[in-house]
């Protein structure tokens, strides 16, 4: 499990990587919907094996394309929640294309601060343990040989 004390099991991600453990504190309060799939995907098994497709060194590392491309999601887009919070170190944050209610199952985590995003990206968690490993994920774009998720559950699923 984590050696983290975890506050709010339903909204925690524990996501095993190729490097080791991602503990995510999700944000219902800013995206409730957002939030809400994720969990369902997460539940349903949908990210299991889902590679880190686009990885840009000082950006961020994109996953959930089931495709491995960047391309696919699970067939159901969510309206934008864009809220306040920042693209910081360790946000969690919808992945779209170019209509702002055509996120689906892919997001990213920010390696840094990339601010130019905020308010035009639903951010819906925030990494509470395992930035190393994030770190340490595979970069390109696309990555050769990309490092994936092994395994992404709710907390209180497996505690």
């Amino acid at each position: 499990m984590t050696d983290i004390e975890i506050q709010d099991p339903e909204n925690t991600l524990i996501m095993e990587t190729t490097h080791g453990q991602v503990v995510i504190a999700m944000l219902p309060e800013l995206a409730p919907n957002h939030v809400a799939r994720i969990k369902e995907l997460a539940r349903a098994g949908f990210y299991d094996g889902l590679k880190f497709h686009r990885v840009i060194e000082g950006f961020m590392a994109q996953t959930g394309c089931p495709e491995g491309r960047g391309t696919g999601g699970s067939g159901q887009n969510l309206a934008a929640e864009f809220n306040d919070a920042p693209h910081v170190r360790g946000t969690v944050s919808m992945a779209r294309a170019a209509d702002p209610d055509s996120a689906d199952s892919q997001f990213f985590i920010c390696f840094d601060d990339a601010r130019f995003l905020d308010r035009q990206y639903t951010v819906w968690g925030q990494v509470i343990a395992g930035m190393e490993n994030v770190d340490k994920i595979k970069r390109g774009e696309p990555v050769a040989d990309p490092d994936e998720i092994k395994s992404l559950r709710v907390a209180a699923d497996v505690m």
